[in-house]
């Protein structure tokens, strides 16, 4: 280690034919997955190269070093692609919106249409015009006066009480 240290080459490629297959089966039994433990064993014996001045002997052989820091690496990996999936899951689960169907939100507009040309049909007469201008035609209760030639405060209360009585009909609790 100590020529490893120093940065021998032949010494590293000794180490490397006598660590590598260990190191990599510490690997795989925790990240299960071939290619990727060929990418952790490489950079555990990358980490060797590099880290090899800070072994200590007194602290136990070479192969027991070697392995720790596999085994860290290795788990280190598994948390990492966790992580990964957690975030894509979590992503994923606020961008999923619930389809809807369709068909149903059709037939369920068509007959609120029903519904609200029943009740608009309830008015009389001088409450549908106001309230049908207003509402399909977009008009101010000052313009719905004016087209129809009627005091203001008069519109206003036949809009009122039109509008009183399509709720009644269409069975909107306020």
């Amino acid at each position: 280690m100590q020529k490893v240290a120093h940065g021998d080459k032949e010494a590293f490629s000794a180490l490397y034919d006598a660590l590598a297959p260990m190191v990599f089966g510490i690997v795989v039994r925790v990240v299960r997955d071939r290619a990727q433990s060929e990418e952790v064993a490489q950079e555990v014996m990358i980490d060797l190269w590099r880290q090899a001045a800070r072994y200590r002997p007194e602290s136990g052989g070479v192969s027991t070093w070697a392995a720790t820091i596999a085994h860290r690496r290795a788990v280190d990996r598994v948390r990492s692609a966790q992580a990964a999936a957690d975030r894509e899951h979590a992503q994923a689960a606020r961008e999923h919106r619930t389809a809807f169907d369709e068909v149903a939100e059709q037939v369920e507009t068509r007959l609120e249409s029903e519904q609200v040309r029943r009740c608009l049909r309830r008015l009389t007469e001088l409450q549908r015009q106001a309230v049908t201008l207003a509402y399909y035609r977009g008009l101010t209760y000052r313009e719905v006066a004016q087209t129809l030639r009627t005091p203001l405060p008069t519109i206003k209360t036949r809009m009122r009480d039109g509008l009183i009585r399509l709720r009644d009909c269409m069975g909107v609790t306020a």
